[in-house]
């Protein structure tokens, strides 16, 4: 659930690329620093690092740095599942901090934050306090985002030559994976992608992970790391654009009705993705 922002956030850079470099104090320094570790602690340390990291920054005065800080550490929060408790802290953070410090549309664009806040309410099922009309309108983006997969259809060539097309896969159950090679999100999620062709492939499980890279990148990647599930090219981003993919990575869970029942807009563990597969009748 990232976009530009966070990873120019953990760079040290500003919120966007035009703005110059950010300066942090010294009670924001540590937070950095702590942000850009979640990744390498295990999974039973990082729900309660992320908690506190939450606290912290809430405690913060009011500052443009404040949010930024808010909307790296909601992004980070949404991989995996640190738990309810933690993703409302996180939730509560953010909220608190745009109320704080309201960040303006740009060109009669929502700002990235209230999609942030509004993603983290809609699709990690937590609770926020926020009367700006951009979240209300963030809000609403993403129930049209929803309404457009529901009807999505692409015809996609895999690493192999062969052809996909969503629509012909009724009957079977689909998991649609949006993914890149440079995103670690979405590497540490594939070995259980793997896994659950391998068990489920036989009772009609097709997963096609799409990539907006090229066959250079893409095909040396599988390769070493041995995939078996179809591995989709979209280079010039056209499925992703049509799925209204917001950061990477994202999942869809197609029924074999070919109605949408499950979606994921960050990544999961192999538990999470067994839980969305249990909606389309694979257990």
């Amino acid at each position: 659930m990232r976009g530009l922002s966070f990873f120019l956030l953990l760079a040290g850079a500003g919120a966007y690329a035009q703005s110059p470099p950010v300066t942090y104090s010294p009670a924001e320094k540590p937070i950095v620093a702590r942000m850009r570790q979640l990744r390498s602690l295990s999974d039973g340390e990082r729900p309660g690092a992320t908690a506190d990291l939450a606290l912290k920054i809430r405690a913060l005065p009011r500052t443009a740095n404040k949010e930024k800080l808010a909307v790296g550490l909601a992004n980070l929060s949404t991989e995996g599942d640190p738990g309810r408790a933690t993703l409302q802290a996180v939730a509560t953070t953010l909220a608190d901090a745009l109320r704080e410090q309201p960040i303006p549309s740009e060109k009669g664009e929502v700002a990235d934050p209230y999609v942030t806040l509004a993603m983290l309410v809609k699709y990690e099922h937590v609770e926020a306090q926020c009367d700006d009309p951009q979240y209300k309108q963030a809000m609403a983006k993403l129930e049209a985002d929803d309404e457009a997969r529901k009807s999505a259809n692409f015809t996609l060539p895999d690493i192999t030559g062969k052809s996909w097309t969503l629509q012909d896969l009724q009957g079977k159950v689909v998991i649609v994976n949006f993914w890149a090679t440079w995103c670690p999100p979405c590497r540490k999620e594939m070995p259980d992608f793997e896994a659950l062709y391998s068990r489920f492939k036989d009772r009609g499980l097709v997963i096609l992970g799409i990539s907006d890279e090229d066959m250079a990148k893409v095909q040396p990647f599988i390769a070493e790391h041995k995939y078996t599930y179809p591995i989709l090219l979209d280079p010039g981003r056209k499925v992703n654009q049509e799925f209204r993919t917001f950061g990477i990575p994202k999942t869809f869970v197609y029924g074999r009705d070919g109605k949408l029942v499950a979606e994921a807009m960050d990544m999961r563990t192999q538990k999470q993705f067994l839980e969305m597969l249990s909606k389309a009748g694979l257990e």
